[in-house]
């Protein structure tokens, strides 16, 4: 069995989360990924953010490859167009939070996406709600 673009994600050690605290998976997302040992930042752009986080996109460190949107207070593109300036190479957009100037863009960039789908249908522990998910995805032929 190929494995797909979904799954490949995950592969690398270094990742920028981007949240507002409006998506949940993405709190469970960032715990997974530190769970694997992987390298994690989170940009927190919510009206409380948590101390320990990054307040701003602009503020990623360098190193940083991967990047994981989950908001929904601020447009996705926005975000993609200061994530270009810091040496993103891949991008997951949190699926219900894509755009229209979204959509421009991954047809136009050399970015490679992933959008509309949730991450934790391809991290989560198969005993779980998300195991549950990425089965029921699977039998569909919706993974």
């Amino acid at each position: 069995m190929t494995e797909l673009e979904q799954e490949k994600f995950w592969n690398f050690d270094h990742f920028v989360v981007i949240t507002d605290k409006t998506k949940p998976a993405m709190k469970l997302t960032i715990k997974e990924l530190e769970n694997r040992n992987k390298y994690v930042h989170v940009v927190d752009l919510s009206d409380k953010p948590n101390p320990d986080t990054l307040n701003n996109v602009s503020k990623i460190p360098d190193g940083m490859e991967n990047a994981i949107i989950g908001t929904t207070k601020y447009n996705p593109a926005d975000i993609v167009n200061t994530l270009k300036d810091n040496d993103i190479k891949r991008v997951w957009v949190h699926w219900i939070t894509g755009t229209p100037e979204l959509d421009d863009i991954t047809k136009n960039s050399e970015l490679e996406f992933i959008t509309d789908r949730c991450p934790m249908m391809y991290l989560g522990r198969d005993f779980s709600i998300h195991g549950l998910h990425r089965s029921i995805a699977k039998l569909t032929g919706k993974y």
